[in-house]
């Protein structure tokens, strides 16, 4: 059951579809949206500016000027979140009263670093939305999925390219891979498999071909969720682009584990996994 969606309020035209796509979900299971807006440490960048050079009069410009720029953008997220609360009907509540038959919201701030707060906060959420990330797009957004997606041992959704309509979860893909990280998303999904209408288990020819969509076949079936499994031949474009085009001909919903090679200062992620924050058009519920 999807009981709490948490969902970045940063005030940019991101936030619309993160919103819808959060909104589709807790309509299924009258769930309550945590929006969290994250400011600008203005101090703390005053002070990586100070280690480059500039002085006391020109810093406190600085720091005025970021605290402006951090005001507004609180405001933009503010007004944002009250205009989608009034649209969709949604009441405030910071705290559960009792059996709740419809979606609740609150609004949260915090100052410092979006992705260590929206981390934190994805540690007690059941469900984290994230926006799309695009290749050179915003670097923010980029390290907040990392965070959800990493360190959070929780499931993401990254909403589509454009807001998921009510029943974008009516028809899910799986892509299909023996891993940990791969079973992890099918158990996150599962509040959503069971209400699916269609479910497609989509994987890749291998060279060592076994019968691992089918044992995940089996294994729905014991949870009443109906599936069909599809093994696909690689195309020109490589195994992650057929089996993301089949996805999108195919569902409103992917399901799949989040991979990666390594990690320095930031997680570098694998090639499937990159193409689908890619190119995704879709909604995607994405685990590690």
């Amino acid at each position: 059951m999807i009981k709490t969606i948490l969902v970045p309020a940063t005030g940019t035209e991101t936030d619309a579809g993160c919103y819808a796509a959060a909104l589709a979900v807790a309509r299924c299971f009258s769930a309550h949206i945590d929006a969290l807006h994250v400011r600008l440490d203005p101090a703390a960048t005053a002070v990586s500016m100070s280690t480059e050079g500039a002085g006391g009069a020109l810093l406190a410009g600085i720091i005025d000027k970021l605290n402006s720029d951090a005001d507004e953008a609180e405001a933009k997220a503010r007004a944002a979140f009250a205009a989608f609360c009034s649209r969709e009907g949604l009441s405030l509540a910071t705290a559960p009263a009792g059996n709740a038959v419809a979606p609740t919201a609150a609004f949260y701030v915090e100052t410092g670093d979006e992705a260590r707060w929206m981390g934190a906060y994805g540690l007690t959420a059941d469900l984290s939305i994230a926006a799309r990330d695009t290749p050179g797009g915003d670097a923010v957004a980029r390290s907040t999925l990392e965070a959800l997606l990493l360190e959070t041992g929780r499931p993401v959704l990254i909403a589509g390219a454009a807001p998921p309509s009510a029943d974008f979860a009516d028809r899910v893909a799986i892509a299909w891979k023996p891993t940990p990280q791969a079973a992890r998303a099918v158990a996150f999904a599962m509040p959503l498999l069971v209400r699916a209408k269609e479910i497609a288990v989509l994987t890749v020819e291998e060279e060592s071909a076994r019968d691992d969509a089918a044992r995940l076949v089996d294994y729905l079936a014991w949870h009443d969720v109906k599936a069909a499994a599809e093994r696909m031949t690689p195309g020109s474009d490589g195994a992650a682009a057929s089996l993301l085009a089949a996805a999108s001909a195919r569902a409103g919903l992917l399901v799949m584990g989040g991979y990666g090679h390594s990690r320095l200062r930031e997680w570098v992620f694998g090639g499937f996994t990159q193409h689908v924050l890619d190119d995704a058009a879709m909604a995607v519920l994405m685990a590690h």
